[in-house]
């Protein structure tokens, strides 16, 4: 066995000598480089990363073009067994095999590169043809003596395309099938008029590409191939599924179809804007329907009038109610029925109008408002005529928008409470089972007089006012007063409704000083006079 053994190592050494570099002047893109960084990439050594310390057909073990393919051809159900005598230089493969070697790319096949063509160095290279994409595009998986790992696209547009291409299994094999690892899924509600979203499944190896087609009932659905699917009446009661198909050169395609939704619910109308009623609520008069908002729109819809909430049957369905004495004192309201294939039947009702009244109460000669807001004064709201002539005014008095209690007549004597305040009255013309009317004034706010109480004295060269304002209805005025004695003119601000003013500089003997108040607005103005000695 010794012998053997030895025998075995020697034909390897005198065989298997280091293939070439992959040619580093072919047109070629490097898609990955490495074991590791190849498989997270999604491009696979097939397990080589693992096995690469066994010879294959008796080629040096590692990183070698030679060995990662036979280990390939090995994986794929040859013998480790080499399939000619003599050396296992990747040079010498399309040579020994020279009748099954051509011009035509496959997947599985091996490409072969002669000794001292561009790049492939002085032993020849071999790689794994993993895809073809086109007579003059292949995508390869390469081990590299003194190298890495790789896979690589190459063109036919320069010098390293193969010398050719040794087809020891992929002749006896279709081509590969596309592996499903996931498949799609669907998010959303199953129902009439509501979007289902769809997301992709996946395949290995990467790069595959997918189309999606959705599908109802099993049946696929003519033009959805989109991501997003909304189910249509015809829908109903039926199921929905998203099938994903795989695509990639080289390959056979593949299908992977999600799990089916429950089955689809009838779609649910949402409500906008409520019905509305327009026109008056009184006999013989027309009522009409203000159609509601839905989305989407009905196809038909059913109005349904009501009185105090109680249907008045189906012979007054419709877009108009004429109301007639039946209907008087009650409310009237509509409801509103619409239809949709493959929605559910809904309902939306408005608010009430009424209660429906005979007629309205018509002025036929308007209401007068007269008098002055001042405090001692009487405001007075002279009612018009109106029909029906037995109709009866009410009156309602206000201060600042507060009803006055018991303020009921037309007229309203101002008083001290009115002061500063707003006064309105509102009158109502009513009578049973017609629909009334107002009408209204405002009078303004209510002022008041003043009185200046003063009391004055002479002083040295000098005089002082002692000044207190009062006002009917104010507790305590506020303001400026002024005193005057000749061309001595003093001003000051009232506190608690008094002020005291000294005039100073004046001539002696008797002068007149006049006082003023100038008002605030609700408190009118005042003035007086007093005779005051002044002393030398």
């Amino acid at each position: 066995m010794t012998g053997s053994l030895a025998s075995l190592l020697t034909a390897a050494t005198l065989v298997a000598m280091p293939a070439g570099a992959p040619p580093s002047d072919a047109t070629s893109t490097y898609l990955c480089t490495g074991y590791t960084a190849c498989n997270n990439a999604g491009y696979s050594h097939a397990g080589y990363a693992s096995h690469n310390r066994t010879m294959y057909w008796r080629m040096y073990a590692g990183h070698n073009c030679t060995n990662y393919v036979a280990y390939r051809m090995v994986q794929k159900g040859m013998p480790n067994e080499r399939p000619w005598s003599g050396s296992g230089n990747a040079t010498n493969w399309g040579v020994q095999m020279d009748d099954i070697t051509d011009s035509t790319p496959a997947v599985g096949a091996v490409a072969w590169w002669r000794a001292g063509v561009s790049g492939a160095g002085s032993s020849g290279h071999v790689a794994y043809i993993e895809r073809v994409v086109s007579s003059t595009e292949i995508v390869i998986s390469e081990d590299s003596w003194s190298g890495d790992f790789h896979w690589r696209t190459i063109y036919k547009n320069g010098p390293g395309w193969p010398s050719g291409f040794i087809h020891f299994v992929d002749r006896a094999q279709t081509a590969p099938a596309l592996t499903a690892t996931a498949t799609p899924r669907i998010e959303g509600t199953p129902q009439v008029g509501v979007p289902l979203r769809g997301y992709l499944g996946r395949f290995t190896p990467a790069g595959t590409t997918q189309a999606l087609q959705w599908l109802v009932g099993g049946a696929a659905v003519a033009g959805a191939t989109t991501n997003t699917y909304t189910p249509t009446a015809a829908d109903a009661g039926k199921t929905v599924s998203l099938r994903s198909t795989g695509t990639l050169t080289g390959y056979t395609a593949a299908t992977t179809t999600s799990t089916p939704t429950a089955a689809v619910a009838l779609g649910t109308p949402v409500r906008g804007a409520k019905p509305g009623v327009a026109g008056a609520p009184e006999v013989d008069a027309v009522l009409t329907v203000v159609p509601g908002q839905w989305t989407p729109m009905p196809e038909s819809t059913v109005y349904r009038w009501r009185a105090d909430g109680v249907w008045l049957g189906a012979a007054r369905n419709g877009r108009s109610l004429t109301v007639d004495e039946t209907l008087v004192g009650k409310t009237i309201s509509v409801v509103e029925v619409t239809k949709r294939a493959g929605y559910t039947s809904v309902s939306n009702a408005s608010g009430n109008v009424g209660p429906v009244v005979e007629g309205a109460v018509e002025l036929t000669a308007p209401f007068n408002a007269s008098g002055a807001a001042r405090h001692g004064s009487s405001l007075t709201f002279s009612p018009g005529t109106w029909t029906p002539a037995d109709a009866t005014a009410t009156y309602e008095w206000a201060r600042d928008g507060v009803l006055v209690p018991e303020a009921t007549a037309s007229t309203y004597p101002l008083g001290d409470a009115d002061v500063g305040h707003r006064i309105t009255v509102r009158a109502t013309v009513s009578r049973d089972r017609y629909k009334g009317l107002t009408r209204s004034a405002d009078f303004g706010v209510v002022t008041t007089t003043s009185t200046i109480v003063l009391r004055a004295g002479g002083r040295k060269r000098g005089a002082i006012a002692r000044i207190r304002v009062t006002a009917p209805g104010v507790a305590v005025p506020t303001g400026t007063v002024w005193a005057r004695v000749g061309d001595h003119v003093l001003r000051g601000t009232l506190v608690d409704g008094a002020a005291e003013l000294l005039l100073t500089g004046l001539g002696r003997g008797p002068r007149t000083m006049f006082v003023s108040y100038g008002g605030n607005g609700v408190v009118d103005k005042a003035a007086t006079a007093v005779k005051v000695i002044v002393k030398p």
